[in-house]
C-alpha cells in the first residue's frame, strides 16, 4: 500500500492529516469556502503565480480560465446580422479520472479533501462565468466522498458527479466531454477543443483536481500564491519499500526524490507517468520542473516517477509501459492500434533477445514518426517510451541485440508500474461532554425522552497553507 509522507512544514494540498477524510467543519475552520477573494482578483493572483495545470500537460491555469471566459463572451456577442452564438453559459469540470497507473494523487485528493476540490471548482466557475459544474471520476470511494461533501455543504454552483470506467484515455479532455454528454469516454479529433465547444456545446473548462485545489489555496492565501504554484504532489515508486505520495517544491532534484524513496543509487527513472519516458542516472541530477527543456526528462507531467533500481532493466520497464498503452488503446484510430502494437512487439523481441537487425531502426523511425497522428496522446506516449529508451540507454539496447538479457530472461514478476491509492479513513467523531455547571433538564413527564445525538467537534483541520514567510 502506498504511504503518505508529510513534508517537514505541512501545508499546501497534502495538509496535516492526509490519512483522514476532511470534514466540512475542519475545512471551514481552516478558512475554506470563505469567498473573500473576488474572481478578477483571483485571476490576477493566478496569473502572477504562474500556476500550471497538474493533469500532465502543465498548461498555464490563468490562460485556460481566460480562454473559457473569453470564448463565452465571444459566443454571446451579437454578429453583424442577428444575435450571437448563444451556446449557453460555460461549464467547469473537475477531472479526477487518473489514467496513469503510477499516479495516485488525484484519487487520494478526492477521497481525502473533496471540499478543497469543490471550493476550487466553484472559484473557477466564478472566474469563467460558469453556471454548472461536474466532478468526473472512476474511483467509487472517491465518488462517495465527493457526494458526501456535496450533501454536507450547499454549493454556490450546481454540481453533478459523473462516473466512468477506468481507462488510460478516459481522462483526456475531449473524452471527458463526450462522456458527460452521454457518449463513451473516448477521445475525439480536435479542433474544436473543449474551451471552444465542450459539454452541451458550451465553452468548457476541464481542470485537473489538483489544479482546482491549488486555485482554492491561492484564493485563501494569495500572499503565498507563488509557493502554492511552485509545489506539487508526486507519486514515487520503484524502490525496495512501499510507493510514496508526497508534496515537494519544483526544483527538487530527481536524485533527491530517489534517495527519499530508498534508492540512493537509482539507475534511471520513468518520469511524468507513461507519457514522460525514460531517463538515465545522469539525468537524475536535473530538477523536477515544468520549465525543463523538452526532452530533458525532468518535466513533472502528472507527478508520477518510477525509479529504476540497480537490478532493474530499462528495456523491461519500456516493455511494460508500452504493453499497458497498447492494451489501453481505444481502438478508434488505425494508426494507434497498429503503431502501439508494433512498438510493443519490437520492444518485447528486444527484451527476449530475438530482435532482428532492423529492430532498432524501426523503433527510431516510429519514435519520430508516430507522435501527433492519433486523436489523443496515447500513441505519443508509446513513441516517447521507445525513443527515450534508445536515447537514454543506447549501450543497454546494444547489449540486448548481442546477447539475451539475464534480467529480462529471468521472468518471474514483471516490473510493477501500477500503484495503489493510500488508505484514507473517515475522521473519527469526538464526543464533547456537557459542561459540569450545566444542569440536565429532564423531558416533560407526559412525553417520552427524545433522542439527542451526541455533540461532536471536528477532526483536526487539514489547513490551507500556513507556511513561514509571505513572499508572493
Amino acid at each position: 500500500m502506498t504511504v503518505i509522507r508529510t513534508p517537514p512544514s505541512p501545508a499546501g494540498v497534502l495538509g496535516t492529516t492526509p490519512d483522514l477524510a476532511e470534514s466540512l467543519e475542519s475545512y471551514r475552520s481552516a478558512g475554506g469556502y470563505a469567498g473573500t477573494t473576488g474572481p478578477e482578483e483571483l485571476l490576477r493572483h493566478l496569473t502572477a503565480s504562474g500556476l500550471r495545470g497538474r493533469g500532465g500537460a502543465g498548461f498555464p491555469t490563468a490562460v485556460k480560465l481566460k480562454a473559457v471566459r473569453d470564448r463565452a463572451v465571444h459566443d454571446r456577442a451579437p454578429r453583424d446580422h442577428g444575435a450571437g452564438d448563444r451556446r449557453g453559459a460555460p461549464v467547469v469540470v473537475a477531472n479526477g479520472e487518473e489514467g496513469e497507473p503510477g499516479s495516485v494523487k488525484d484519487r487520494w485528493l478526492l477521497r481525502a479533501r473533496p471540499h478543497l476540490v469543490l471550493d476550487g471548482l466553484a472559484l473557477a466557475a466564478a472566474v469563467t462565468g460558469a453556471a454548472r459544474g461536474y466532478v468526473y471520476l472512476s474511483d467509487p470511494e472517491a465518488a462517495a466522498r465527493v457526494r458526501g461533501a456535496l450533501a454536507a455543504h450547499e454549493q454556490r454552483l450546481p454540481v453533478e458527479v459523473i462516473e466512468t470506467a477506468h481507462t488510460y484515455v478516459a481522462g483526456e479532455e475531449s473524452a471527458v466531454v463526450r462522456r458527460i454528454d452521454g457518449g463513451p469516454a473516448l477521445p475525439v479529433a480536435k479542433p474544436p477543443r473543449p474551451f471552444e465547444r465542450g459539454v452541451g456545446g458550451a465553452p468548457t473548462l476541464v481542470a485537473n483536481v489538483e489544479t482546482l485545489a491549488r486555485i482554492a489555496l491561492t484564493a485563501a492565501r494569495p500572499d503565498l500564491r507563488r509557493r502554492i504554484a511552485r509545489t506539487t504532489l508526486v507519486t514515487l515508486s520503484g524502490g525496495p519499500g512501499a510507493p510514496v505520495l508526497t508534496e515537494v517544491p519544483y526544483g527538487t532534484p530527481l536524485r533527491a526524490l530517489a534517495a527519499a524513496n530508498g534508492i540512493p543509487d537509482a539507475a534511471g527513472a520513468l518520469t511524468g507517468g507513461l507519457f514522460g519516458g525514460l531517463v538515465d542516472a545522469d539525468a537524475l541530477r536535473l530538477p523536477l520542473d515544468p520549465d525543463a527543456p523538452a526532452g530533458a526528462g525532468s518535466a513533472p507531467g502528472c507527478g508520477a516517477v518510477h525509479f529504476l533500481t540497480g537490478g532493474a532493466c530499462p528495456v523491461a520497464v519500456a516493455v511494460d509501459a508500452v504493453a499497458h498503452l497498447a492494451a489501453e488503446s481505444s481502438r478508434q484510430c488505425g494508426v494507434c492500434v497498429a503503431g502501439t502494437a508494433a512498438v510493443s512487439g519490437a520492444l518485447t523481441a528486444l527484451a527476449a533477445g530475438s530482435a532482428g537487425p532492423d529492430t532498432v531502426a524501426c523503433l527510431e523511425r516510429w519514435a519520430t514518426g508516430l507522435p501527433g497522428r492519433g486523436a489523443c496522446g496515447l500513441l505519443d506516449a508509446a513513441a516517447s517510451n521507445a525513443g527515450s529508451l534508445l536515447r537514454s540507454f543506447p549501450a543497454v539496447v546494444r547489449t540486448h541485440l548481442a546477447t539475451p538479457c539475464p534480467a529480462c530472461a529471468r521472468g518471474g514478476e514483471p516490473q510493477r508500474l501500477a500503484v495503489a491509492v493510500p488508505r484514507v479513513a473517515d475522521a473519527p467523531a469526538r464526543r464533547t461532554p456537557p459542561p459540569a455547571s450545566a444542569p440536565r433538564t429532564p423531558p416533560p413527564a407526559h412525553t417520552p425522552a427524545a433522542h439527542t445525538p451526541a455533540a461532536s467537534t471536528p477532526p483536526p483541520a487539514s489547513p490551507l497553507p500556513a507556511l513561514k514567510g509571505t513572499t508572493p
